[in-house]
């Protein structure tokens, strides 16, 4: 022990120091990759956050004595086995707030007893935007929602009322922008939550300024912007009914269909009417006879006669006339059946249908020895026939079908875009195995480069130190040397055999193993001439050790 000691000593303080240090780095470097295989990965917690929201949800944690990272500015990170607690523990805490929007909450923190009935109606207003807020940021691309909402309160004695709009304010993330339909779900998404508002009185717009609702439209801008989305819809109907009937045959993704629709959207109403002369039917007969007798007497001319007292001859002298006229007159009355039509058409009647459908291909093998096979005719016939009936085809109509088999590129069929997945493993899965291998590297390195030619060198340094000490022990003047033997102790000033053994590693070193063995057995020589007595004892007991 006190050699060693020694040696510590004659290292000097420059190399304890260095020893020291490398000691205390390897131990810290060694802590460091324990904590870093032991601990759970960092995942994502929240992503593209306000700053307010990010310092109080970070406040939160550290109330918690949860380790997080920030990254980004916008990005917290947490141990992956604690997010989904996280998440949940902060949500009932209303964080994030989504940008400083509140819901109904309002109330809760609210006093009844000491607010107006403006302030009341001003919370409601609020509140109901915030929510509104919240369910559209549900919708499509939109990262963030603003919903503004005038609800005008109606003045007493009159008789106009002002109905109710509003505008909303859409931040996307990234480049994503809303189709016609979502713009419209939104629209209808605000109108059912408001009483008397109308979806055409609200106006949207995005963070770019573009403007994707009018909230103001006209009954014919309204309208042409109705027929198109029913002609887009029906356009993609048909197409889906396409794919899906195909994928069952070709297979999954090796189809695409277009469907373009020449639509009339006229409103029209008819009105017919129409009598059918065949089936007539007698309502009712009217008949009338009439049989006209009438006798005429005709007057003789003025005579003398005619003036005498003889009447009967007055009365031969007269001539008679008669009349007789008979009339039959019948009216009969017929029923014909009578057919009234009034159509009015609203929707739109389908004028001619354009399909173009692409199919892939067969392959043959797996792999770089993937061959590419054109259908058959006869097939890709078959599959023409498919479609025509799928979107009632019409000739008359002038319809159209384009059905082209080539092959498509590689990674454009949704069946064939790779898994997550490489060789079994998820990325963070690798990400995590990548990281503990270069962490082991990095430690092995450092032991083999850096610590092991330290602890060489000072386990070379140790034997020289003793050897020199062993040096001086024999070189001070006035010393009795003893030797030892197996079972004895050394005798005072008599160097240890391990320090004799040092000393011939520290002559070998310097390359004079013959002077120096010459040079110790004349000292052990001198030693045994000088204690004669002592030579003796030592030698006896080996002997009687040996026997």
């Amino acid at each position: 022990m006190n050699a060693f000691m020694q040696s510590l000593r004659n290292l000097g303080p420059a190399r304890l120091a260095a020893m020291v240090g490398v000691a205390v780095g390897m131990i810290g470097f060694i802590i460091f990759i324990a904590a870093r295989v032991s601990s759970a990965p960092m995942e994502l917690l929240y992503g593209d956050l306000e700053a307010s929201d990010a310092g109080r949800v970070a406040q939160r944690l550290d109330g918690l004595k949860i380790p997080y990272e920030v990254r980004s500015g916008n990005q917290i990170f947490v141990p992956s086995d604690q997010v989904g607690k996280l998440r949940m523990q902060l949500a009932e805490q209303a964080l994030p707030s989504s940008g400083g929007s509140v819901g109904y909450e309002i109330f809760d923190k609210s006093d009844p007893l000491g607010s107006t009935s403006f302030m009341q109606n001003l919370n409601l207003v609020r509140a109901l935007e915030g929510e509104l807020a919240r369910s559209i940021k549900t919708v499509g691309n939109v990262k963030n929602a603003r919903v503004h909402l005038v609800m005008p309160r109606r003045e007493m004695f009159s008789r106009e009322v002002q109905e109710p709009s509003a505008s909303i304010i859409l931040k996307m993330n990234g480049g994503g922008r809303l189709t016609s339909q979502q713009v419209s779900s939104v629209q209808h998404l605000v109108a059912a939550a408001v009483p008397r508002l109308q979806p055409s009185k609200i106006s949207i717009v995005d963070d770019k300024g573009t403007l994707l609702a009018r909230g103001f439209e006209d009954d014919k801008q309204l309208m042409n912007r109705n027929a198109e989305e029913m002609r887009v819809s029906y356009e993609q109907r048909l197409a889906r009914q396409i794919e899906d009937l195909l994928e069952k045959t070709v297979g999954f993704g090796k189809v695409r269909a277009e469907v373009r629709a020449d639509i009339d959207f006229d409103q029209m109403v008819v009105n017919e009417e129409k009598y059918d002369p065949e089936s007539q039917v007698v309502r009712s007969t009217r008949t009338i006879t009439e049989d006209v007798q009438a006798q005429d007497s005709e007057s003789l001319p003025v005579t003398v006669g005619q003036n005498l007292p003889d009447t009967n001859a007055n009365a031969a002298g007269a001539t008679k006339n008669q009349n007789k006229e008979a009339r039959n007159d019948e009216l009969v009355n017929y029923e014909i059946s009578k057919k009234v039509t009034k159509q009015v058409r609203e929707t739109g009647i389908v004028k001619r249908l354009s399909v173009a459908v692409l199919v892939d291909g067969l392959y043959q093998g797996a792999g770089a020895e993937r061959n590419y096979e054109a259908r058959k005719q006869e097939e890709m016939e078959q599959i023409a026939t498919l479609v025509r009936s799928a979107i009632g085809f019409d000739n008359k109509r002038g319809d159209q079908v384009d059905v082209v088999n080539m092959k498509f590129a590689e990674g454009d069929a949704e069946g064939d875009k790779p898994l997550d997945l490489i060789f079994g493993f998820e990325q963070a899965q690798i990400m995590r195995m990548a990281e503990i291998l270069v962490l082991s590297v990095v430690a092995i390195l450092v032991i083999l480069l850096v610590v092991r030619p330290l602890v060489t060198r000072a386990f070379e340094t140790m034997p020289a130190a003793a050897g020199e000490a062993g040096r001086k022990l024999l070189a001070e003047p006035g010393m009795a040397p003893a030797l030892s033997g197996p079972g004895m102790p050394p005798a005072p000033g008599v160097p240890m055999e391990d320090e004799v053994e040092s000393l011939d590693e520290l002559i070998d070193i310097d390359k004079v193993e013959g002077r120096v063995k010459a040079s110790s057995i004349k000292k052990i020589g001198e030693i045994i001439e000088k204690h004669p007595e002592e030579a003796l004892s030592i030698i006896r007991n080996w002997m009687y050790q040996e026997t």
